[in-house]
């Protein structure tokens, strides 16, 4: 049997691929370890996301003197009053909203559908469509809506389902994030033990750098999103778009995935848009992309800058990709999770290199 490198690879590969298809075979072994991993990842990643947003704070309170525990503490007490604060400034006015989409839905399906009808009866639009296929369209569209309307208002079940993860999640996340911020610090000398001592210069500045990546792209996404969900709530408040603070609110939390984020937060206020009227839609498309030309030109350079430094084609095929593979997760995990994979190639290429160099001066002969 050969055993040349190429070879050797090769093998490595098959071996791979039959223990997979085995594992296949005997999934019933690893569904306690799918179901563990399904129940504790939302609470660790949003953990995650809270350690990278109250770390830069807890360090802060540190220099000053206060000790650790303390500063966590007055973080947490610090969160809920601002909790409290939001839920007295936009509680009232979000409620008021909500109730009247959910109480308003059928008629506000049925008058985007009147509304589409005159639309294909205009003379610049209509010369564009076919009008069978554009009142096929337009039933589709009122059918999808009004199915999905009387979805999500009716299965009870899977509302107390999602309300029931929602708790846990609520519960164990503040727990898991002190710990985080207690002892965060001390994890990357804990994943240094496992590498050989010579390496573990090369081995820390690879964690520093995976450090540093994900909490620029977290800490600038967050700050970015909160800066163009506040512009576009004061430009609907400004055009006088109905449900404005709703779809402020899911302009701001789409706006956290690159490229495509803005343009799914923006469908539900072009469908509001096209509600009221043909102007109104063309009203919220102006704030749109009045809220998006500040955030490309003078938000993003300030706050994000170009610390993952990856390119925009880049970022779309991974957005493509990871939309087919993992929906809506998937669009928001591609881009940080990228930046720390790419990080770790180029040091481990770097240290492949280094070795390879120390070798080869290691293996002349001394000519002295």
């Amino acid at each position: 049997m050969p055993q040349t490198k190429p070879f050797r690879i090769g093998y490595g590969i098959l071996l791979a691929f039959l223990i997979i298809f085995v594992g296949t075979k005997i999934s019933f072994l690893f569904r306690p370890l799918v179901v563990l991993v399904q129940t504790l990842f939302f609470p660790f990643l949003l953990s995650g996301v809270l350690y990278y947003l109250f770390r830069p704070v807890v360090t802060f309170f540190e220099k000053r003197g206060v000790a650790r525990i303390y500063s966590i503490l007055l973080i947490y007490l610090l969160f809920i009053g601002l909790m409290i604060l939001l839920v007295f400034l936009i509680g009232s006015p979000l409620q008021e909203q909500i109730t009247t989409l959910v109480k308003n839905s059928d008629d506000l399906i049925a008058k985007l559908g009147d509304n589409l009808v005159k639309l294909k009866q205009n003379p610049y639009v209509g010369i564009y469509f076919e009008q069978q296929n554009l009142e096929k369209l337009i039933q589709d569209i009122t059918d999808y809506l009004s199915s999905s309307a009387s979805t999500i208002f009716t299965n009870i079940a899977n509302f107390i389902g999602l309300l029931t993860n929602i708790i846990v999640v609520f519960v164990t996340v503040p727990f898991i994030l002190f710990y985080m911020l207690k002892d965060g610090e001390k994890a990357p000398k804990q994943v240094l033990r496992f590498l050989p001592s010579t390496q573990r210069t090369e081995g820390r500045r690879i964690l520093a750098d995976m450090d540093r990546a994900i909490s620029s792209f977290i800490q600038g996404q967050v700050l970015v999103s909160l800066c163009v969900g506040f512009l576009t709530y004061i430009g609907y408040l400004i055009i006088k778009l109905d449900y404005s603070l709703i779809l402020a609110l899911i302009t701001m939390f789409t706006n956290v995935i690159p490229f495509i984020g803005p343009l799914i937060g923006a469908i539900p206020a072009l469908i509001v848009g096209i509600i009221d009227s043909p102007l109104m839609a063309l009203k919220v498309l102006i704030v749109i992309v009045v809220a998006q030309q500040l955030e490309g030109n003078l938000i993003s350079p300030q706050v994000m800058g170009r610390t993952l430094n990856i390119h925009p084609l880049t970022i779309i095929l991974l957005l493509l990709v990871a939309g087919s593979l993992g929906g809506f997760l998937g669009l928001l995990l591609a881009v940080p999770t990228y930046a720390v994979l790419k990080v770790i190639v180029s040091h481990t290429y770097r240290l492949i290199l280094l070795r390879n160099r120390r070798n080869v001066e290691t293996a002349k002969p001394d000519t002295k």
